[in-house]
């Protein structure tokens, strides 16, 4: 007597079919996961950037509270903060400033001096506003001090 008896499983062409939603599947997911990478990648570097513009802008409300001269170089595009004890300077470059040990690489549009209110290309100042670029979201950085007698008496 023959066996007669059909086991059951699954065709080839049903196992095909299964591979190929799989393969789909995995490759949708692949792709999402792509996408929410660069989504962080780019969060990431929005947040490094704007860490750097905060520091850069504590740094210079730090320096203009501490030192009693500010004077802006425009031949040597510094800015020199001093007072009887100590000073800093600030050097602008095209992509970065530099103060001492510290490096913002914060990309500035245009950078305007004020003296009692009144635009100053080489002088002393009491503020200062930073336009920074696109990079930067177009932020405006203004610092400014108050100032005392001893600018008037000089």
């Amino acid at each position: 007597m023959p066996n007669t008896k059909k086991i059951k499983a699954f065709t080839l062409s049903e196992i095909i079919v299964v591979l190929i939603l799989t393969t789909i599947v995995v490759g949708i997911a692949f792709s999402v996961l792509r996408l929410v990478q660069k989504q962080m990648l780019a969060i990431q570097h929005n947040y490094n950037d704007q860490l750097e513009v905060n520091k850069l802008e504590t740094s210079l409300w730090l320096d203009f509270g501490r030192y009693s001269e500010l004077r802006y170089n425009e031949k040597d595009d510094t800015l020199l903060c001093k007072n009887a004890i100590d000073s800093v300077i600030y050097q602008f470059q095209e992509s970065m400033i530099i103060k001492a040990s510290d490096t913002f690489p914060v990309t500035i549009t245009n950078k305007e001096l004020y003296l009692k209110g009144a635009t100053v290309q080489d002088a002393h100042i009491d503020a200062i506003k930073l336009e920074l670029s696109k990079a930067f979201q177009n932020r405006t950085l203004f610092i400014y001090t108050q100032t005392d007698a001893t600018l008037s008496m000089h």
